[in-house]
């Protein structure tokens, strides 16, 4: 450590005018102010995307027949444990009308270590990662 004080990392004043003046004189970085409306581009951008297909919940409420991935994983947000497993053998185990939801809730508590006696706090909190 040095015994400099602190104030030797501040600039001096001459300096900050300086650094005033440079500010005022370079043009903003955005010639739109921060309220303006976002330009039709982004948002088409943004809807073509296939993840604005479906929300959240209409994900995980679909029928394992319905889902294209190939590996479906689910993770505890409680004790942060992953489990996957294939979607093929999910349709084996759990059968085609299988609701990803349950059968989640399911593999989670199957091998769930959080186990208080108490029925609020049991089991695993589920996380649906999306790919």
């Amino acid at each position: 450590m040095t015994d400099r004080p602190a104030s030797w990392r501040m600039p001096t004043p001459k300096q900050m005018g300086k650094l005033a003046a440079e500010a005022t004189r370079r043009p903003a970085s955005s010639s739109a102010p921060p309220d303006a409306p976002l330009p039709a581009e982004y948002w088409e951008s943004i809807l073509k995307d296939p993840r604005a297909d479906e929300t959240g919940v209409e994900r995980r409420q679909r029928r394992l027949s319905e889902i294209q991935r190939h590996v479906l994983r689910i993770s505890c947000r409680r004790c942060e444990r992953t489990v996957e497993i294939q979607t093929a053998d999910a349709v084996r185990l759990y059968g085609r009308n299988a609701i990803w939801k349950d059968v989640a809730q399911r593999l989670l508590d199957n091998t769930c270590q959080q186990r208080t006696g108490r029925h609020e706090e049991d089991g695993c909190w589920p996380a649906f990662e999306t790919p």
